[in-house]
């Protein structure tokens, strides 16, 4: 029988998770998400822009280009992958994702 100290269980601590761009949906179930980030150099105080990229689990392929993604540390899932997505933040409006996707800066007429 178990004692009541061994039933209950310790709270886990909660998962690291951040905010992203989805910059490639291509892959099935996976996306690639952007985390940008500025660091002060050591020496001469200024600000660098820094970024860094990641994909993430995405089990309904509900994430498109362009979209503002919250994704969360999990278990890794293959070589790369080891975040999953959370919830779709903000949505990318249409046409920049379809300018997006078709690999086009905008602004550029073709």
């Amino acid at each position: 029988m178990a004692t009541a100290q061994q039933t209950i269980r310790t709270a886990r601590r909660p998962r690291p998770a951040r905010v992203g761009v989805v910059v490639s949906d291509r892959a099935e179930k996976t996306i690639g998400v952007v985390f940008r980030y500025s660091v002060k150099h050591p020496r001469y105080g200024k600000y660098m822009k820094r970024r860094s990229r990641v994909l993430a689990h995405d089990e309904g392929n509900q994430a498109k280009v362009g979209d503002v993604v919250e994704v969360a540390l999990c278990r890794p899932m293959s070589k790369r992958k080891s975040w999953r997505l959370v919830r779709i933040v903000e949505s990318a409006p249409q046409q920049a994702a379809a300018v997006t996707a078709a690999g086009l800066e905008p602004g550029i007429d073709v």
